[in-house]
């Protein structure tokens, strides 16, 4: 049984969501965020106490657009993964590493230095900042959805999943409103999807079951 360490809207909601659109069996454990802070009995199982944490047997991991990667090879085959023979292999790569390492950045920065620092730290300034570094390398999605209903291989794929969770997060963090109208139009398709709005269920009934409170949100 894989389980799924979760915090309400965090980028643990794409291995959530990877697993609601292939259908596998899990178990979701809710953490209150960060974990580090409140559930430090969590840094035992991930000395990061970071979220995700994913465990399928011997396998652990931490990186949301990894387990994603790793489940749709591991428990597949399924249309959401792209392979090596597909010529948009090498664009489907491309948008799994972006999705973190280039738009899920700048967005924690906007979070933390407007939401989780306390009141006297907090700086618009960097959050202002970080903001339009998120909008600009927003862009690259924008021409993608121009002429597509999806970002790669003429269909909906993981890569989808992972661009996804980061336009959920500029949602919650107030930046959905400077979306470009391919993005927003995108975006709206995303949250139309069963698989999305499994997984926005899942989180909700195991918070509630696991009595862990949704963080206040933008």
């Amino acid at each position: 049984m894989i389980t799924l360490y979760h915090c309400d809207a965090a980028r643990s909601f794409r291995p959530l969501w990877m697993l609601e659109e292939m259908g596998l069996p899990y178990e979701l454990k809710m953490l209150p965020f960060p974990p580090r802070v409140f559930a430090k009995e969590y840094l035992a199982l991930n000395p990061l106490g970071t979220i995700p944490f994913m465990v399928d047997g011997e396998t652990k991991m931490t990186e949301s657009s990894g387990i994603c990667h790793y489940l749709g090879i591991k428990h597949g085959p399924t249309p959401l993964m792209v392979g090596p023979e597909d010529p948009a292999y090498g664009a489907f790569l491309n948008w799994m590493y972006f999705s973190d390492a280039t738009l899920t950045f700048p967005q924690t920065l906007v979070l933390r230095y407007t939401q989780l620092e306390p009141e006297e730290r907090r700086n618009p300034q960097v959050a202002g900042d970080y903001a339009k570094w998120f909008l600009g390398r927003l862009r690259a999605v924008e021409a993608a959805t121009a002429d597509a209903e999806t970002l790669c291989a003429g269909r909906f794929t993981a890569a989808d999943i992972v661009i996804g969770y980061a336009l959920r997060l500029a949602n919650n963090v107030g930046l959905a409103k400077d979306f470009g109208p391919n993005v927003a139009a995108y975006w709206a398709r995303l949250q139309q999807r069963d698989g999305f709005k499994r997984a926005v269920a899942a989180e909700q009934k195991a918070g509630v079951e696991q009595n862990v409170a949704p963080r206040v949100r933008a």
